[in-house]
């Protein structure tokens, strides 16, 4: 998810529209196609379409409470503010969103690594993938820690050349492809009828994390023009055209490279594809394009959440020494970020690193919704959109649950384990503080 630094100028409509895409368009579709194809075939469109509308439901609650409070802290104020007796809740928000920032940061490494590799002779070996992963994220740890700025002045650009990068990749696609949209609805229909609705719904959960990233625009509600106007249009508009955009690209994968092929290297599909269609001038634009995604999502991701995460640990929720700060750089935090998302890294392959991102999304977005649920008539929500937001997120992550017991209840078992330990860590924390104000 890519974080943006503070800027001196008031943001409008155009530049809050760029930071919710920088944060959706991290380099998700370049992780979420192979996998989607993997399970539904021909109908990862719709899936995408609907993981949108997910999407849509979760930014309601974020779009009220942020218009309400107007906290740049986001997430964690939000909930820690509507729920001001109860040091837990506020603890646990704090680890389940730190988490789940790591989770991104794990996985856009290791997309990063995957493309990189690709067109290599190392591009089979699970341990030279992991090992490149690991140095990214090192590189770009040693860059937010030697530098305040990071990479801020040219996320900009990199946020709209990928968009450009990824137009050109889905144009070419198409127009090269050997399917026409006849066969395309057909192979639809066919693999309708073998996966089902039910599939479809799986794959929209499983990938709720690429669409992560909206609710960045909340985090620079003080440096932007009209915010009771641009902060529903910006976060809607970004859902929008990021469906729009996943949508095209996956149409023109689909069209242009056989499915087989995408679910054989489905960590690096689109380069493989691209390979075939355009040779290596296509392989070498996707691999671009993949690794200037991941790249503006990793600095981003470990910029913005490791200064969360040094909130979080003044507020008391995490050891003291991750507020620490030394040219208002949070050093200790940002180590630390890059040191828990490099354990999940060797812990966990990709399918792992991208289930407990949604799962652990879908989870802080439906507690967002819970939260305004119980502040409804103070931001002015509806009841109904609101309910159906907690419905709607609540079976997103029950079917991620059913779809790790019945297909693989290892991994299930170590994201539970995972979670409780989050829920202990967030437990131990606000009972220390409790008796800290005792």
């Amino acid at each position: 998810m890519t974080q943006h630094r503070k800027r001196n100028k008031n943001l409008g409509l155009a530049e809050l529209i760029a930071i919710a895409l920088g944060g959706m368009v991290g380099g998700g579709i370049f992780t979420i196609l192979g996998i989607s194809v993997s399970l539904i075939g021909n109908l990862t469109p719709i899936a995408i379409i609907i993981g949108g509308l997910i999407a849509s439901l979760a930014a309601y609650s974020y779009v009220k409470l942020g218009l309400y409070y107007k906290d740049e802290g986001a997430t964690y104020s939000f909930f820690k503010q509507t729920y001001p007796d109860s040091n837990f809740l506020a603890s646990a928000i704090g680890w389940f969103i730190i988490f789940g920032y790591i989770s991104t940061l794990a996985l856009y490494a290791y997309t990063f690594s995957s493309y990189a590799i690709s067109s290599s002779a190392f591009a089979d070996s699970i341990w030279v993938r992991k090992s490149v992963a690991l140095g990214v994220i090192a590189i770009f740890t040693t860059i937010n820690i030697w530098s305040v700025n990071g990479m801020g002045k040219i996320e900009d650009l990199m946020v709209y050349t990928k968009l450009i990068i990824l137009t050109i990749i889905s144009v070419v696609l198409i127009n090269h492809g050997t399917t026409d949209f006849g066969s395309f609805i057909k192979n639809m229909t066919l693999d309708l009828e073998h996966s089902g609705l039910f599939s479809i719904l799986i794959v929209a959960s499983l990938t709720f994390v690429a669409f992560e990233g909206f609710q960045l625009v909340i985090n620079a509600v003080n440096e932007m023009t009209n915010p009771e106007k641009n902060i529903p249009r910006a976060i809607y508009s970004a859902i929008t055209l990021a469906v729009l955009i996943y949508v095209v690209i996956s149409i023109g994968a689909l069209f242009a490279i056989p499915t087989e092929e995408i679910i054989k290297n489905k960590e690096f599909a689109l380069a493989s594809g691209a390979g075939n269609v355009l040779g290596t001038l296509g392989t070498n634009l996707v691999i671009a394009g993949a690794i200037l995604a991941t790249s503006s999502a990793i600095s981003g991701t470990v910029f913005g959440s490791s200064r969360q995460m040094s909130v979080i640990a003044r507020d008391g929720y995490f050891p003291s020494i991750l507020a620490i700060r030394k040219n208002n750089s949070p050093q200790n935090a940002i180590i630390a970020m890059a040191l828990i998302s490099s354990v999940l890294i060797l812990i966990g392959g990709l399918e792992l690193i991208l289930e407990f991102g949604s799962v652990t999304f879908l989870l802080v977005s439906l507690l967002m919704a819970i939260a305004n649920f119980k502040i409804r008539k103070k931001t002015n929500s509806s009841t109904f959109v609101t309910l159906l937001s907690i419905i709607g997120l609540s079976i997103g992550g029950i079917l991620i649950l059913y779809y790790e017991l019945t297909n693989n209840w290892q991994q299930m078992l170590a994201i539970i384990i995972l979670y409780l330990f989050l829920a202990f860590g967030a437990w131990r924390f606000s009972r220390k503080k409790e008796k800290n104000h005792v």
